[in-house]
């Protein structure tokens, strides 16, 4: 590492202020015309010296919010990161942009870390990034004091709510940043807070003076479909086969165990699916990882813990086997589908056994009861999501604060509204069966009740004497499986906490009980298999617009030699709506390629002639 008499020589030099202005970084490093909406705000505001706190839907251009003045203001940009994978593909594009980037993590050996402590002394480098666990270290604090420091940025800086999935302790201890740095701008940013979470960022954080800056949180372009579980591993090949075949996704589940098996169906049937929890090799999950971003169509099948900060933009669709705990949770990882604004698919199936479970799991926790209360009622809110019989966008959005005055016509909800049904005397029964069977049985075994099952289990409990056996013929077991979700969903009966599985009444199922109350459920729909893509609110997907196939998997595979010569993902080199603006526009010269969106000076300068060369190719005769 660095000496003191290093520090003494290094500190005494400091860098000069960029005499560039923000829009012409956006043009000529990042190959924009025109900041997006609040962007220019933001910037401006960072450039001024002032504090920022950020929320902006993944895919909305937070990076941007904060590279941009790094390579304004004076000195180095230190990002805060929480993932030593994202930083460093973050590096990695970066450097392809002509920025002096650079990172700090536990993968450096003892030589790469002292080569970027001189980078960053002698002001050499627009951003460092670094992980929460380094920064707050003595002797990194005392590396900062003695470099020029342009700005913090502190992303994914929900990671420091204690109400919020993603938990990282760290993230505490980066209020010192305020005392120790105190004329340096921070700017914290997020793609998922509600207005709890955006106070408590700003309090444990010491931004309680910063501006705030709410984009909307719509993501237009994702298409949000909710449907009842009845047999997931079909539904999900379904999905895949019928609207997203070789298509980039990722697969949620719950457990480890369900991860594994999926990847494990998924492989059977020949996709490129790989599995990704905390219980495999950190080198294995690395590789998966690896693999994700630089290949096409690989499907990853993970807990959550895998994808915070993926940077890959053409993620078609976002699948949950199991139901997420919270709306945050969901939006966090749905919005990992099209980053690149193309349409894409939010998937999930769930059914009873989800409540029941993530019910237990909320009232076995170690938590307080404000906590199980706050809890809870993320949960409901999720619920809620799920069995809503209007505009899912509508209620998505609203639970962040934000308003979506009509129907956005791309969820499944808005393409099919579903039908209700009066189920006021189906409830009746339901709960009269859970209370005459004594509160001590499972869902299957009171749907046998109500049908009037002659199994040996019920002649055993003498159950075909109480009132409710035989009374629900009226109804299939399908269809009384999805009265007792909605009763549970909607809290009217609740999971034996002791884990058994048993439904038993709540105080809330009393008017219904009485009759005092009627009772609309929603009625599953039955699924029709499309057999085609469905293109969503934004329009078809690239792949169905391309009209020259030819011309784009040339440049597709010019794209791939660059990126496997550089080490790194193909979309570091060019994003996917890049080369099919190459396509649509087949720029002839140097200036005319400059023109197409997302290419930078550096880029063009790097890669001009190479695709240059490839376009001119798609003019000759074969």
């Amino acid at each position: 590492m660095l000496s003191d008499q290093d520090f003494a020589q290094l500190s005494t030099e400091r860098p000069t202020a960029s005499n560039r202005d923000p829009e012409q970084v956006l043009h000529e490093v990042f190959g924009y015309e025109s900041f997006r909406p609040l962007q220019g705000d933001i910037i401006r505001e960072v450039i001024a010296g002032r504090d920022a706190l950020v929320l902006m839907p993944t895919g909305g251009g937070k990076s941007l919010c904060y590279q941009v003045p790094a390579l304004v203001r004076p000195g180095t940009a230190v990002v805060v990161s929480p993932l030593i994978a994202l930083m460093q593909d973050q590096v990695a594009a970066l450097k392809e942009l002509g920025v002096k980037a650079a990172f700090l993590n536990s993968t450096m050996d003892f030589e790469q870390a002292r080569a970027t402590e001189y980078a960053l002394m002698s002001g050499e480098l627009d951003l460092l990034y670094c992980a929460p666990e380094r920064l707050i270290q003595p002797r990194t604090v005392e590396l900062l004091h003695n470099a020029s420091i342009s700005l913090f940025a502190i992303d994914e800086a929900h990671c420091v709510s204690q109400w919020g999935h993603d938990f990282r302790s760290d993230y505490l201890q980066l209020s010192m940043l305020a005392s120790e740095f105190p004329s340096v701008p921070r700017i914290a940013l997020t793609a998922t807070a509600d207005e709890r979470t955006r106070n408590e960022i700003a309090e444990r954080l010491s931004l309680t003076e910063a501006r705030h800056f709410v984009s909307g949180f719509d993501r237009p372009n994702i298409q949000y479909r909710i449907a009842p579980k009845t047999n997931a591993n079909k539904q999900l090949l379904d999905f895949i086969k019928a609207e997203h075949q070789g298509d980039c996704g990722i697969v949620y589940c719950l457990s480890r165990n369900k991860v594994d098996a999926t990847a494990r169906m998924l492989a059977d049937k020949g996709y490129t699916a790989l599995p990704y929890h905390a219980g495999l090799p950190a080198e294995d999950r690395a590789r998966h990882q690896e693999r994700f971003l630089r290949e096409d169509g690989v499907v990853i099948v993970a807990t959550i813990a895998f994808g915070m900060g993926i940077d890959k933009p053409d993620v078609r669709f976002v699948a949950h086997l199991d139901l997420p705990k919270s709306l945050e949770a969901y939006y966090q990882e749905t919005g990992r589908a099209g980053r690149d604004g193309k349409p894409s698919t939010a998937w999930m199936v769930y059914g009873l056994q989800d409540v029941i479970k993530l019910r237990q799991m909320l009232e076995a926790s170690q938590g307080n009861d404000h906590f199980k209360r706050v809890e809870r009622q993320k949960l409901d809110a999720m619920l809620g999501l799920c069995e809503v019989t209007h505009c899912r966008r509508q209620v998505l959005l609203r639970y962040f604060g934000d308003q979506l005055e009509q129907p956005c016509g791309n969820c499944d909800t808005c393409l099919n509204p579903p039908e209700t049904w009066d189920g006021t005397v189906a409830v009746q029964k339901a709960l009269s069966c859970v209370f005459r069977t004594g509160q001590r049985f499972g869902v299957t075994y009171l749907i046998d009740v109500l049908r009037g099952s002659e199994s040996e289990r019920i002649r055993q409990s003498g159950h075909q004497a109480v009132s409710t056996f035989g009374i629900g013929t009226d109804l299939s077991a399908n269809e009384w499986k999805s009265v007792f979700r909605q009763l549970v969903a909607n809290g009217y009966l609740r999971a034996d906490p002791e884990g058994y599985g048993a439904l038993q009444l709540t105080e809330e199922c009393r008017p219904l009980l009485k009759g005092e109350k009627v009772v609309q459920l929603r009625k599953d729909p039955v699924v029709k298999r499309s057999g085609t893509r469905s293109t969503g609110a934004k329009g078809a997907a690239i792949r169905d617009q391309i009209t020259d196939q030819a011309g784009w998997d040339a440049l597709r595979a010019c794209r791939k030699e660059l990126a496997d010569q550089q080490g790194v993902p193909p979309y570091v080199i060019f994003h996917d709506t890049t080369l099919f603006d190459m396509l649509e526009r087949k720029p002839r010269t140097l200036e005319e390629l400059g023109d197409v969106s997302g290419v930078g000076a550096a880029k063009l300068e790097k890669y001009g002639a190479i695709f240059l060369e490839a376009l001119a190719g798609l003019d000759q005769p074969t």
